[in-house]
């Protein structure tokens, strides 16, 4: 018998490994709960993220759009793209925003890319939800408000909504029901641009957005989960 024979008689005799059973994630998570309020859970995910230079802005539900336009005033913002095709976009439309000339998306990439990485001081985006254990901002991009919207610009405004701050990762996977279909991009968003040379220095704003400030509404509505 030769060494190829040889080889391939044992692989041959092998019996493959019985399955492993798949685990139950509700039991594994279940000692985590924490059975917050929203107020407890937006505690926790603006210290995460402010801890990870970002800011965060409570608002009124119909007080949103008068902040923002007070915190482009002290930013400098004099430009904002967003999408115009979203319930917070259309919003912006309708009453729109004093001293800041809004730009809504539409057209292809390539021909709003020279204003997008050259013009425009800033872009406004809705989160789809938030993680309370580590300070992160969930988006789902798509036609209507691209990926490109959150991260070319140097400034990124997010509306999020206290209500859909999810404890953790998991219960934000099983809650909104991820397995059933995703976007072509989800971002998790946890601060504003950073990087790290070989020494470790950490970096903010070295590509990307300089700066995410956070405009939370309906924080002071919601019950225990």
């Amino acid at each position: 018998m030769s060494a190829r024979d040889r080889i391939l008689a044992k692989l041959r005799a092998h019996q493959a490994p019985q399955p492993l059973p798949t685990p139950d994630l509700d039991v594994h998570y279940a000692p985590r709960a924490r059975h917050e309020d929203t107020a407890t859970r937006l505690a926790r995910f603006k210290a995460g993220i402010e801890g990870f230079h970002a800011e965060v802005h409570l608002c009124a539900a119909d007080g949103w759009i008068a902040k923002l336009e007070e915190l482009c005033r002290a930013k400098g913002v004099s430009s904002l793209i967003y999408g115009a095709r979203t319930p917070a976009g259309a919003a912006l439309t309708s009453t729109g925003l004093a001293g800041v000339a809004l730009r809504a998306w539409e057209g292809q990439f390539e021909e709003l890319s020279a204003d997008l990485f050259h013009r425009l001081d800033a872009g406004f985006t809705q989160a789809r939800g938030a993680i309370a254990e580590t300070g992160t901002l969930i988006l789902w991009s798509s036609a209507e408000e691209p990926r490109t919207l959150s991260l070319v610009p140097p400034v990124h405004f997010a509306l999020l909504d206290a209500r859909q701050i999810h404890p953790t990762f998991f219960d934000a996977l099983r809650n909104e029901r991820w397995a059933a279909g995703l976007p072509t991009n989800a971002l998790l968003i946890s601060g504003p641009s950073k990087t790290a040379d070989i020494q470790q220095t950490l970096a903010y704003g070295a590509h990307g957005p300089k700066e995410l400030v956070v405009l939370v509404i309906n924080a002071e509505e919601g019950a225990a989960v």
